[in-house]
């Protein structure tokens, strides 16, 4: 059975060990950022099998006009099973009266299929563009 939680305090453990099995690392090379990071977040909905976090979205913004998807994930022996879509639901029921909803993603067909069921469209469709900078 799986629960989900709002906004519960997440450990570096539990991070590390959902994170680390996507491989994400460049979130787990710094997991006090990382703690940091969710525990700070507008919002953090997180998928729980007994005491194990295998799933969880985390959104950042201002909850009025904006929110922004930072991270969607679910072990990989979890996937298939209908919870990112859980996640991704909760998260949108949640700011439905928030205009700008983005994310920024990987280009990938079963990526963007996972969106654009949501109504989410790619800056590459349209008139909007879409920016970003790494360091």
């Amino acid at each position: 059975m799986i629960i989900y939680k709002e906004n519960s305090h997440v450990t570096k453990k539990n991070l590390q060990q959902l994170y680390s099995s996507v491989n994400w690392t460049a979130y787990t090379n710094n997991l006090d950022v990382l703690e940091k990071a969710c525990n700070n977040s507008l919002s953090v909905i997180t998928a729980w099998h007994s005491e194990h976090l295998i799933g969880l979205i985390r959104v950042i913004g201002d909850g009025y006009t904006i929110m922004y998807v930072q991270d969607i994930l679910v072990e990989p022996a979890f996937q298939n099973q209908k919870i990112g879509t859980t996640l991704m639901n909760k998260i949108l029921s949640q700011y439905k009266d928030v205009r700008q909803k983005v994310l920024l993603t990987e280009d990938a067909a079963d990526i963007r299929h996972f969106y654009e069921k949501f109504g989410f469209k790619s800056c590459d469709e349209g008139s909007t563009v879409a920016f970003y900078r790494e360091f």
